[in-house]
């Protein structure tokens, strides 16, 4: 069986074929709070009803199957991409779901659900499960008051933390979770990822992207900073263009996102005393 993750991390909030034939079912699916904040853009797709399996779909960081009341199915395998047993479920007395615990380190590919009587196979059915991470925004700390930023850095933030911390948006519009875990800056900003801090996300160690949902991820290596790098970028006297790149690292697949974005620092002395302006690139 592949690994699975906790379900739920502290931040992180969170919500799954036909008779005497077989009958086969292909289900996409469209698609927490960290230390950040999580929009449900819409619920999970589900599979169509294919005999006494009514419903496949994933909820959350699980597989969950709905079955008749009155099917003969005294038990629910689920199958991995790669042929192999992930799990299998008995159905008690009464009970009509059943779910499977898939986690964020899971194989992305078709899952199948094999319904069994005895040892008699009355129903089949498949999903296909892969998340998509797309990064949508990011801003500045300073720039953003309306994020809950106090809920995050606590109720009396530092300078340091408002100056120099930013949050990225990401979401996830594939059909199985995710979990972001690491967040770094490259490029034209002040503190760019030759010098992060832990994983850059603030006090957390992964954060849980749902399927079809938006997260906020707040930074904690103070990438507009104001103690500028070697290699670093910021605001001076005369000003400065650049661009920069967030990137964040996933679980799942072990992939990684990037998006670039347009930087402009009016002219001034401190970062603190100066204007960020980002866009994309």
């Amino acid at each position: 069986m592949i690994p699975t993750d906790s379900p739920i991390d502290r931040r992180t909030v969170l919500r799954t074929v036909g008779g005497a034939a077989l009958a086969s079912v292909a289900g996409c699916l469209d698609g927490s709070r960290n230390s950040g904040t999580t929009t449900p853009d819409q619920t999970s797709a589900t599979t169509e009803r294919a005999g006494p399996l009514s419903r496949i779909a994933v909820e959350g960081q699980a597989i969950v199957v709905q079955v008749d009341a009155d099917a003969p199915v005294e038990q629910v395998n689920l199958i991995q991409p790669n042929g192999e047993l992930f799990g299998k479920r008995g159905l008690a007395a009464g009970a009509r779901q059943v779910s499977f615990e898939i986690g964020t380190a899971y194989e992305p590919g078709k899952y199948r659900v094999v319904a069994l009587d005895g040892e008699e196979t009355v129903a089949e059915g498949s999903l296909e499960i892969s998340p998509q991470i797309e990064i949508q925004d990011v801003g500045l700390f300073r720039n953003v008051p309306d994020k809950p930023w106090d809920e995050v850095y606590g109720e009396s933030p530092t300078d340091a933390k408002k100056n120099g911390e930013a949050f990225v948006t990401v979401k996830n519009r594939g059909s199985g979770p995710n979990a972001i875990v690491e967040l770094h800056f490259a490029g034209d900003v002040p503190n760019p990822i030759e010098n992060p801090r832990g994983n850059g996300i603030y006090e957390e160690s992964s954060v849980v992207v749902p399927a079809g949902e938006t997260v906020d991820i707040f930074s904690s290596s103070f990438p507009f900073g104001s103690a500028i790098g070697e290699d670093g970028m910021g605001c001076s006297t005369d000003g400065n263009r650049g661009q920069f790149t967030v990137v964040v690292d996933t679980r799942v697949a072990a992939r990684q996102v990037t998006k670039e974005y347009n930087v402009a620092y009016t002219d001034a002395e401190e970062m603190q005393n100066c204007e960020i302006t980002i866009s994309e690139a």
